[in-house]
């Protein structure tokens, strides 16, 4: 039985106002080539780089976050080759002393955590005949996360990438958005059937779970064929085709060596008992292990629902205020917080989806949201007009109750009101009737819905529903 041996090496894009080494800004949404752009970063002689504290303290808190050692020093070293977009021909990285060693995630263990900045960007022409480089984003800073090699399937490392990402978000230390080239994930794999591990293979810039999870399960069945048959598998660095769903072979794959590191000449080592670790512990929110584990327990849901709050640590914190404002004298506290949760995660986020806002801009303040809650559990308005108040809510940002009044929407519930509109509708409806009577089921939702409707949307139709069975068995 053969067993791959897996390790990762994720790159994230701290959050930092500007670059690593520079005073241009690090804006990953600018669309014009060349703007962001300083004769540091494009490495005019005689320029000297500055290290980006924030950035320092980006790692910092995630080494904190992960249970990893913060070393006393660190530096930062050249790493050597040569490709178009990198202007100095070398990249300003970190190589024997890291900001952060150790640690762990998901009972994977961690490596270390490297600061280094980032290369620019080739565009290709059309015709393909031409190349053009965009270095905005060279001199970016640019996080490393290496793995040890503890990791034993696609899915194992999809759910530490997750998790990771996640963390980084709570943190706010990264937005680590993928689809923006924010967070790249590679991957070292090895396929032996002794306890010695087998030939390495990495797999480059995978920019979506979904790849890193095929591109590992890919590449695990095609190391174990070549070796079944014999063959030997080839040091190299591969690629992912997304369409065609295998990797591909790159080039032949660079040791450490290779890069001819010397420690940065420019930089002086960093002296990290300079920084305040206590200051950015406490600064460390609860993590979302943490989190979904209280949910589960404090709030009675289940694994599914924790997940779908605390992957938005905004929308956790906004879950949280609103169940707050629910009190027992509110009716049933476990209801009121499972209504809650479907309207926050369905209607709200549905909403917000719509206009594209995020949960810190909605207009609906948790007091307000609680209270809606309220009204729609004990009956005073319909499932329908709750809709309808939410929308307006959103909108203006008013209460509910503010709505209710302008709009005339209070559920009717009283029963002699009701029961009058119930006798109407029978009289009017004779076919229904017996319908029913044959044993239609589906004849008394026809008519609680012409009551409904004679009631403009305002009757509750629990309360309907007992008053047409009660006229009907008679």
């Amino acid at each position: 039985m053969y067993e791959p041996t897996i390790g990762l090496e994720i790159h994230t894009e701290p959050k930092t106002k500007t670059k690593m080494f520079c005073d241009c800004l690090n804006d990953p949404d600018e669309k014009h080539s060349n703007i962001n752009v300083c004769p540091i970063c494009l490495a005019h002689p005689g320029v000297l780089p500055t290290i980006n504290k924030k950035a320092v303290e980006g790692v910092l808190k995630l080494g904190l976050a992960l249970n990893s050692k913060i070393p006393e020093t660190s530096k930062f070293d050249r790493k050597n080759y040569f490709y178009p977009d990198l202007p100095k021909g070398y990249q300003i990285s970190q190589y024997d002393k890291p900001l952060v060693i150790g640690g762990e995630l998901n009972g994977i263990r961690i490596t270390r955590i490297h600061l280094e900045e980032d290369a620019g960007r080739l565009v290709h022409s059309p015709d393909a005949k031409s190349s053009l480089v965009d270095f905005n984003r060279a001199g970016i800073p640019l996080m490393e996360l290496v793995t040890e090699p503890d990791i034993k399937s696609g899915e194992q490392a999809v759910d530490f990438a997750k998790e990771l990402q996640l963390i980084l978000r709570y943190l706010e230390v990264s937005d680590a958005d993928m689809e923006k080239g924010q967070m790249r994930v590679e991957v070292n794999i090895s396929v032996s059937k002794s306890s010695e591990r087998g030939t390495k293979v990495e797999i480059k810039n995978l920019n979506s779970f979904r790849a890193v999870g095929e591109s590992i399960d890919y590449e695990i069945k095609r190391q174990t064929e070549i070796l079944e048959k014999g063959e030997t598998i080839k040091q190299e660095t591969r690629g992912w085709d997304d369409i065609k769903k295998h990797t591909v072979s790159q080039r032949s794959k660079e040791e450490a060596h290779d890069y001819r590191y010397f420690p940065e000449p420019d930089l002086p080592p960093l002296d990290l008992t300079e920084f305040n670790l206590e200051k950015l512990k406490i600064e460390i929110p609860e993590l979302p292990a943490q989190k979904r584990e209280r949910f589960v327990k404090e709030y009675n849901l289940d694994e599914e629902q924790a997940e779908v709050i605390i992957n938005d640590r905004y929308l956790a914190e906004y879950f949280e205020e609103s169940v707050s404002e629910l009190t027992e004298e509110m009716g049933d506290k476990n209801k009121n917080i499972q209504l809650l949760l479907n309207y926050l995660s369905s209607d709200i986020k549905g909403l917000m989806n719509e206009q594209k806002i995020a949960i810190k801009e909605l207009n609906i303040t948790p007091e307000n949201f609680s209270d809606l809650i309220v009204l729609i559990s004990s009956g005073e308005i319909s499932s329908r007009s709750a809709k309808d108040i939410l929308k307006e809510m959103f909108l203006t940002g008013l209460d509910p109750h503010q709505i209710i009044e302008q709009k005339g929407l209070k559920q009717v519930s009283d029963e002699t009101s009701l029961k009058q509109t119930v006798e109407e509708i029978i009289k009017e409806n004779p076919k229904a009737v017996e319908d029913y009577k044959k044993g239609k089921e589906n004849a008394l939702q026809f008519l609680i819905g012409r009551a409904i409707a004679k009631l403009k949307g305002k009757g509750n139709p629990d309360i309907l529903r007992r008053l047409f069975g009660d006229y009907l068995s008679k």
